[in-house]
Formats: C-alpha cells, sequence, structure tokens
C-alpha cells in the first residue's frame, strides 16, 4: 500500500499543472502566462534537447565550420598536401640524377683523374709524303654522289608516309590550339577540352609511364605494337598506373591544366615512333 501510495504521489506530482505568469513589476498587470507541468518540461527539454543535438551535427558535418575543430582538416588542404607530396618525390628524383652527375664528375675536377695527354703525340709533317693523285674524286664517286645527294637525307618522312595509313583512335575531340613543329621544337598537339573530359588511349598497349611532374602535370605514357609510343601530359586525373594493359578506346585520363607549363584546360598529346617524334594528325583524325 505504502509503494502504491509514493507512486500516485509521484504520479500526481508529474501531472499537477502550475501557472508561469510574467506581470508587469510596476502595474502588476498579467502580460504573459503559461500553464505546465513536471511531464511537459521534461518532454520539450528532451525534444529541444534532441533537435539541439541533431541541428548541430548537420552543421558540423555539412558546412565549413568542422574545419575549426581539431581533428577536421579541410578537403583544400587535402589536394594540396597530396600535390605537394609528388611535387617532392619528383624534386627528390631530380636531386638523385643531379648527386649521381656530381659524383662522376667530381674526380675529374679535384684532380683525382687526369685527362689524357694528346700532345706529346708529335708528328712530323715532312715526313709524311701525300699523294695528292688519291685525292682527287673518280668519275664513280662522283656518280655515287649525287645518287645520294639525291635522296632525301632524313628517311624519317619516307617511312612517316608509309606508316600514315595506320589508323588510331581518337584520344580526344576538339580544337587544335598548337600544332605539331618541329622548328619550336614543339613535338606534340595541343587539344583544348572541358575540364574533367575523358582522355581515351588511342591503341592497345602497355602503361610504362604514369607519374606526376612538376612542369607537365598528371603525365601518362603507353607503348603500342610497331614501336609507337604515345604520350598524354597535363591529364587532370589518372586511371590506370605503370604496368597496366589498355585496350583501344579505354579512358586513361582526364582532360585537366597540371603542371607549370599548363596554361588552361587542354591535353598535350605525342606520338612517337622508332624513337623519333611524328605529326599526330598524320595519324588521327582530332575533329
Amino acid at each position: 500500500m505504502a509503494k502504491n501510495q509514493k507512486k500516485r504521489k509521484l504520479k500526481q506530482k508529474l501531472v499537477d499543472k502550475y501557472r508561469l505568469v510574467i506581470l508587469n513589476e510596476d502595474t502588476f498587470q498579467e502580460k504573459f502566462s503559461l500553464k505546465l507541468s513536471r511531464l511537459n518540461v521534461f518532454v520539450f527539454g528532451g525534444i529541444f534537447s534532441i533537435l539541439l543535438i541533431v541541428f548541430t551535427t548537420l552543421l558540423i558535418a555539412f558546412t565549413g565550420l568542422r574545419e575549426y575543430i581539431p581533428g577536421y582538416s579541410s578537403s583544400s588542404l587535402k589536394r594540396k598536401a597530396t600535390r605537394l607530396i609528388y611535387q617532392t618525390d619528383s624534386l627528390k628524383t631530380r636531386l638523385a640524377v643531379i648527386e649521381r652527375f656530381t659524383k662522376a664528375l667530381r674526380p675529374v675536377l679535384t684532380g683525382e683523374i687526369s685527362p689524357d695527354k694528346i700532345d706529346s703525340i708529335k708528328i712530323d709533317a715532312q715526313n709524311i709524303a701525300i699523294d695528292t693523285r688519291k685525292l682527287a674524286a673518280t668519275k664513280e664517286d662522283s656518280l655515287f654522289r649525287e645518287k645520294i645527294e639525291g635522296k632525301d637525307r632524313f628517311p624519317l618522312s619516307e617511312s612517316a608516309e608509309g606508316r600514315a595509313k595506320v589508323v588510331f583512335f581518337s584520344p580526344l575531340t576538339g580544337n587544335i590550339s598548337q600544332v605539331f613543329n618541329t622548328n619550336d621544337k614543339h613535338y606534340a598537339i595541343d587539344i583544348v577540352a572541358k575540364k574533367g573530359t575523358p582522355v581515351k588511349v588511342i591503341a592497345d598497349g602497355t602503361v610504362i609511364l604514369a607519374e606526376w611532374t612538376a612542369e607537365t602535370g598528371y603525365v601518362i605514357m603507353i607503348q603500342h605494337p610497331d614501336e609507337f609510343i604515345s604520350v598524354y601530359k597535363h591529364n587532370g586525373q589518372l586511371l590506370k598506373q605503370q604496368g597496366e594493359l589498355v585496350k583501344s578506346g579505354e579512358a586513361i585520363a582526364s582532360v585537366g591544366s597540371t603542371g607549370e607549363l599548363s596554361t588552361g584546360p587542354h591535353l598535350h598529346f605525342e606520338l612517337w615512333n622508332n624513337g623519333f617524334p611524328v605529326n599526330p594528325t598524320d595519324y588521327i583524325d582530332f575533329q
């Protein structure tokens, strides 16, 4: 009985109504009143607390305020850190090359290795008999010289004409902003496109290089049959890694503007054959 009475008293306390009144201190005029019970206070207080917690969580999760909370890092900071890691790796590679070159050159500069002395060989010109008749060109020599001079000194162009029948898949469709020009040492073409546009491989092959360089940004290089190599520079993102096999028309990167030499979103595309650069427009239609 005592327990039941205590429960009733507790329940009664929870449901008992109380009035909250706001009065004017000078005139005692009632400005506002509200009927409340302890149960109402507990319920509304709990709901308000839950809503406050949910709102605070959403505010932190989906706004920039989370960057001011210890333990959270901004996305831009992550991108900068990733780019700095690639640049640091590129600088380490260059430094290693310079160190090896300096190490090989140091013995010569310090005098540990003396250069070959060729002035010790003395030639007595007076004792050498020169038959001037043997220096004159014969008729056969002249004909052979004319035959050689009549041919193209650079057989690369002849072989390029024969190879122009080879058809490759276009890596990107767009306007060419800079053409292939050997005089300016621009052994590539630049194709303007929107940032994020997929860059496709021109033929089946193997990825032999996929990395970041400070000057050309994200670079990927593909080895193809018949001694062809295609190079794609200034990419925004690489989709393949070194050693992977790729199929013709497969996306390998996306258009970007990475690297110090980039002036905007575009693809710097090079095509090499047997160690020589060739004009990509002789093989591919980019329109």
